[in-house]
């Protein structure tokens, strides 16, 4: 790896936020970029944050259905992984029962459909209310396997520019114990561990919208996930509900979403209550290079 860009992630290291950091790209007459935490002539912004942006939408759907006397809630889960959804019922008026919240929570399999509540209004009078349905992908029930995970590329050696606990883009709990590595953009990246792809994401270019850029999203026999972020435009070669074997090509490296430079961000999450957190693991062997920044590691 260039040394500039080694000094780039240490300046990344030091510089950061615990909310995110802003840094300012440089680049002068020759063509050679730099970086710093102190703007300057000709300096671009560049804020960084936790690259885990997902959502749900249109994939994880309440439905109050009316009717005489009531309102019914039902939840669907479009989603190959189960979700844990707690539908939430308050500022609610003439309500059979009496007027306190309401608080109903589920876990719904893949791909079905499941009966929450039913609430009743008072004879005669009018029955109001306000519902907010909140969800995470997976099964806070299940526990990790100790795991020892494949590298998930071909190619190298390639170091780790960023550990665990990183003040730039993993100091939050979706991230905490994630690792980048720096890896020319079309390198091959393949599944770490066998599972099904749960979500994918394939057509945005350059920064986009999402800071997670395209990924995929592999649930694991033991209800944990794994997340490769920053894969480059319409590589992804799996679909959704499809079965992967350990070693299986998934996509190639790019530099989408809220990265710096080419390189492969993974993490590995489960859903410890209605909230997804990221979690130690370790890799079967160490990173050529660098010290493999893994946490457990001795």
């Amino acid at each position: 790896m260039p040394a500039r860009l080694l000094l780039f992630c240490a300046l990344l290291m030091a510089s950061a936020s615990s909310q995110g950091v802003t840094l300012y790209k440089i680049t002068d007459d020759s063509g050679v970029v730099s970086y710093s935490d102190r703007p300057g002539p000709g300096a671009k912004p560049l804020v960084l944050l936790e690259p885990m942006v997902e959502t749900l939408e249109g994939q994880v759907l309440l439905n109050a259905k009316t009717f005489d006397g009531g309102v019914s809630f039902s939840a669907r889960n479009e989603l190959h992984v189960p979700v844990e959804v707690e539908l939430r019922l308050d500022n609610l008026v003439n309500a059979q029962g009496g007027d306190a919240p309401r608080i109903v929570r589920r876990l719904l399999p893949p791909r079905t459909t499941q009966m929450l509540s039913v609430l009743r209004g008072r004879p005669g009078l009018l029955l109001n209310y306000r519902s907010t349905l909140l969800q995470a992908m997976g099964d806070p029930g299940k526990r990790p396997l100790g795991f020892r995970y494949a590298f998930p590329w071909i190619g190298g050696p390639f170091r780790v520019t960023q550990g665990p606990n990183g003040r730039v883009s993993h100091f939050g709990p979706r991230g905490r114990y994630a690792m980048d590595i720096a890896m020319p953009e079309g390198t091959p990246i393949i599944a770490a561990r066998e599972g099904v792809v749960v979500k994918t994401q394939n057509s945005q270019s350059g920064r986009g919208p999402n800071p997670s850029g395209n990924f995929v999203r592999i649930l694991h026999p033991d209800g944990t996930m794994g997340v490769y972020l920053h894969l480059m435009r319409g590589s992804v070669m799996v679909a959704e509900g499809q079965r992967v074997r350990q070693g299986q090509m998934l996509a190639k490296s790019g530099n989408t979403g809220n990265s710096t430079g080419p390189h492969l961000h993974f993490v590995v999450q489960r859903n410890v209550g209605l909230a997804l957190e990221s979690i130690p693991y370790r890799f079967d062997r160490p990173i050529s290079g660098m010290p493999d920044f893994t946490a457990g590691n001795p």
